[in-house]
């Protein structure tokens, strides 16, 4: 039985679904696992071929990952500005306030809301935590919740940010 393509799947396919699991199948035979940007270079190099298995329910199935453009993408190893929302450009943000939550002046991180004056938006908190750091130096928060809210002013976002690094 051959398995089924990921491609087809289009952009419904879970590939960052941390219960999707990575077997990459080697030119020399070996197998390995995981999702990293040297597997994607190795499959586009055509060192191996990248396989997925989903679990569902009540039985797993197992995917070849032939849409490669797609996996780089979802993974951030290209920029996709419509799963992002980002533009790739220096942004224009505007810092609101800091945020009552957490106004323990020891703690590492801060809560803060801002608005993006540029008119992008966030979609993907990894991708936008990673441009500004590249081009303000702010260590944001991934692993906690974030959120926006939308109103007459536009679209504001809540985000946790390393207290040090917004006075870099």
């Amino acid at each position: 039985m051959e398995p089924r393509s990921a491609a087809a799947a289009g952009r419904d396919f879970p590939y960052t679904a941390g219960t999707t699991c990575y077997i990459e199948v080697h030119e020399d035979g070996r197998v390995t696992h995981g999702d990293s940007k040297g597997a994607y270079e190795r499959a586009v190099a055509g060192k191996s071929r990248l396989f997925a298995v989903w679990p569902g329910q009540w039985s797993s199935d197992l995917f070849v990952i032939d849409d490669l453009d797609e996996y780089a993408k979802a993974h951030g190893i290209k920029h996709d500005q419509d799963r992002t929302g980002l533009s790739e450009h220096v942004h224009d943000v505007e810092w609101i306030e800091q945020t009552a939550f957490n106004t323990n002046p020891r703690s590492p991180y801060i809560s803060i809301r801002l608005t993006m004056r540029c008119g992008c938006e966030i979609r993907d908190l990894t991708a936008f935590a990673k441009q500004m750091c590249e081009q303000r130096g702010w260590d944001i928060a991934t692993s906690v919740g974030w959120g926006s809210s939308s109103g007459p002013g536009g679209t504001s976002y809540s985000l946790r940010v390393r207290r040090k690094s917004l006075s870099a």
